[in-house]
Order: structure tokens, then C-alpha cells, then sequence
């Protein structure tokens, strides 16, 4: 649905900002992607235009069924990469070679009967934001409020509103007290209406979680 005059950007536009074809809204670029769920107003901004992303979702393969599933608000810079459950190679045998793959002679265990490690969907929160060139592996769940820092190689589950740097990336910091942290999951400001949301906008951008906190529906 179209955001109301003044309301904001209406989520559905590719290219919200005009002059800047860099930077698009996904949810309309990845409408037609299997298993791939994209909330409104998540962007992801690239010199090389935003249609990239579609190549950045690595071994994504229908007959797996994993999901990637990114919440609302969020910003992906340039490189933001995710690795899903078709990069893995089964590890019960003394090999990790796929020799099954390539038959012709080679597929004397067929495709389905050998083991591979599945982590399972792998899934974003509301209002994260992706340095350059960070990566994601498969079935990372990664909470609200949280920061990947640049290059980071996101490998375990990371707590809402941390902010987590490294390869493998490890929790630098909380952004907030617990109990900010608990009422901002609470307020879930990123469902709420576009207008609520447009007049909630300073507090956002001022930490003022008493004003925030009085908008409330």
C-alpha cells in the first residue's frame, strides 16, 4: 500500500530517492525470488545499482527450501553478502567432495541419501544495519537494533540491538541498557503506521524514548 503525502516513501518504489540509482528498496527488487522475504523500506545501496543484491543471496537453491528472511528498516551497505544452506558439503564421510553432483559414474550414492549439514532459515530483524562487505552464514538469526560492523563474517546468532564486529564477528558491544533494549522490542516502532511513524521520527533519530514511549498506540 502507498505510504499517505508526506508520509513517507512508498515501499514498493525501487528507487526512492531520486537521483541516487544506487540505493533501492528491496522488497520490490526480490518480489519474485523463491524463499526470499523482505520487509518494507529495507535498502541496499551499490555503485553498481541495487538489482545487484539479487547475486549477493550466495547458493540459494530451490530444492534446499531455506529461507532468508530480513526484516523492515534495514540498511545493507555495498557487499553485504549472505551464504545459504546450498554452500555445504556433508562431513560424516572421509571426504567433503561432492562427487554425487557430477555423476557420469561418480553418483554411486545418489544426491538424497548423504547427510548435509542444514543450519536452517536464516533470518534478520527489524532495523539492522550492514557494513560494507559483511557476510552471513546460513541460519544465522540476527536480532532488531543490531550492527554488523564492515567485513564481519557473521557465523553465530547475534542478540538484538549488539553491535558485533570480526571474522568470526563477536558482540563489541550493547547499544543500549537491557531494560532500553526490552522496551524498544516492546515499543516495535518499525510496525507501526506511517503516520505514528512520521511523527515519532525525531525521537527515533534523538533517543528520546520518553517522547517515543508517549506515541505509542
Amino acid at each position: 500500500m502507498a505510504a499517505a503525502q508526506g508520509m513517507g516513501p512508498n515501499p514498493m518504489t525501487r528507487y526512492p530517492m531520486p537521483g541516487h540509482g544506487r540505493v533501492g528498496f528491496l522488497k520490490p527488487i526480490l518480489a519474485d525470488v523463491p524463499n526470499v522475504d523482505v520487509g518494507d523500506y529495507t535498502y541496499y545501496d551499490d555503485p553498481a545499482g541495487p538489482e545487484r543484491f539479487r547475486d549477493n543471496i550466495l547458493y540459494h537453491f530451490d530444492f534446499i527450501g531455506d529461507r532468508l528472511v530480513i526484516g523492515r528498516f534495514c540498511a545493507l551497505a555495498t557487499g553485504t553478502r549472505f551464504i545459504m544452506n546450498g554452500a555445504n558439503h556433508a562431513l560424516d564421510g572421509l571426504t567433503t567432495f561432492p562427487f554425487a553432483a557430477f555423476g557420469q559414474g561418480w553418483d554411486a550414492v545418489p544426491m538424497d541419501a548423504i547427510d548435509f549439514p542444514m543450519k536452517g532459515d536464516t533470518v534478520v530483524g527489524h532495523d539492522v544495519w550492514f557494513g560494507y562487505d559483511s557476510l552471513v552464514m546460513p541460519g544465522v538469526r540476527i536480532g532488531s537494533g543490531a550492527i554488523v560492523a564492515s567485513r564481519s563474517v557473521v557465523a553465530a546468532d547475534v542478540p538484538p540491538y549488539a553491535v558485533v564486529a570480526g571474522n568470526p564477528a563477536r558482540v563489541v558491544k550493547m547499544r543500549f541498557a537491557d531494560d532500553v533494549i526490552a522496551e524498544l522490542l516492546d515499543l516495535a516502532w518499525w510496525d507501526w503506521e506511517s503516520e505514528r511513524l512520521t511523527r515519532a521520527i525525531p525521537a527515533l533519530v534523538r533517543s528520546d524514548l520518553a517522547a517515543l514511549r508517549a506515541l505509542r498506540p
